[in-house]
């Protein structure tokens, strides 16, 4: 990817990493985290791990006393009732997490659900204390017709409720096309979805839309990890597959530090 450098304001949003394990991991896997404590004890930026649902609880005493927060990968709107297999923003909450993801292109895919929905994720997560990182990103067939950042600026507008701040709210801009494809947008392509996703939240948000973090996922990997994280308004990752191990996990951390 060609370089391009990073605009850096005088106070630049902290760099934030947040490993998204998907439909992975059991009690096993937690070696992994484990061994990451040690490359986290001397990291200089916010770590995250959202795990599934079924070892929040472990997770949350494995990086008890560590700089890794814990996250839920979705939560249901609503506080409580009758939603066999779903998982409140609140149920998360209790069990030590930080941040929630809510608007993953899987969930809008495998599950349709539109950006109406993913507002009202949003505002679960505000409401039960949690720091959403709503997702959105355009299909290769988006952006092959020139609309990737028109499809990208729609779902921001549509999926933030108001009432959203850089205390209570994450974007993470994810190429469909890229995510787990091993596929990369260039530095160039990356940095100008993120420039106008900047621009979109400083009208939506005024100042404080500059401090909002937008990270960047979608194949990020050791190897172009120091890269994506050096441009201008990339504030951190959320990383797939790579998150499920430490060694490849603790490389991304050490770049965006």
């Amino acid at each position: 990817m060609a370089s391009v450098a990073k605009a850096r304001a005088a106070r630049p949003p902290k760099t934030l990493i947040a490993g998204n394990w998907k439909m992975n991991g059991t009690r096993t896997d937690l070696s992994q985290v484990r061994a990451l404590r040690k490359v986290s004890a001397s990291a200089t930026i916010d770590i995250a791990i959202c795990p599934p649902a079924t070892l929040l609880g472990a997770m949350r005493e494995t990086v008890r006393g560590s700089k890794i927060a814990l996250g839920g990968q979705d939560c249901h709107a609503d506080t409580h009732g009758a939603h066999t297999g779903d998982i409140s923003a609140e149920m998360i909450k209790s069990e030590g997490a930080k941040y929630v993801i809510v608007g993953h292109s899987e969930r809008r895919s495998d599950h349709g659900e539109d950006n109406k929905v993913v507002a009202a994720k949003v505002v679960a997560a505000h409401r039960a204390g949690l720091i959403a990182i709503m997702c959105l990103g355009e299909t290769l067939a988006e952006r092959k017709k020139g609309d990737a950042l028109k499809v990208i600026g729609q779902q921001l507008r549509g999926s933030l409720p108001t009432g959203v701040s850089s205390k209570n709210t994450v974007i993470a801009y994810e190429p469909v096309w890229a995510i787990g494809t091993g596929l990369t947008p260039t530095s160039q392509e990356i940095a100008q979805a993120h420039a106008h996703l900047r621009r979109a939240l400083v009208r939506l948000c005024g100042a404080d839309g500059e401090k909002i973090r937008i990270l960047y996922g979608g194949s990020v990997k050791p190897d172009n990890a120091r890269e994506i994280l050096s441009l201008a308004n990339v504030n951190g990752a959320l990383v797939g597959g790579a998150s499920l191990k430490a060694k490849d996990f603790g490389a991304i951390i050490k770049a965006g530090a």
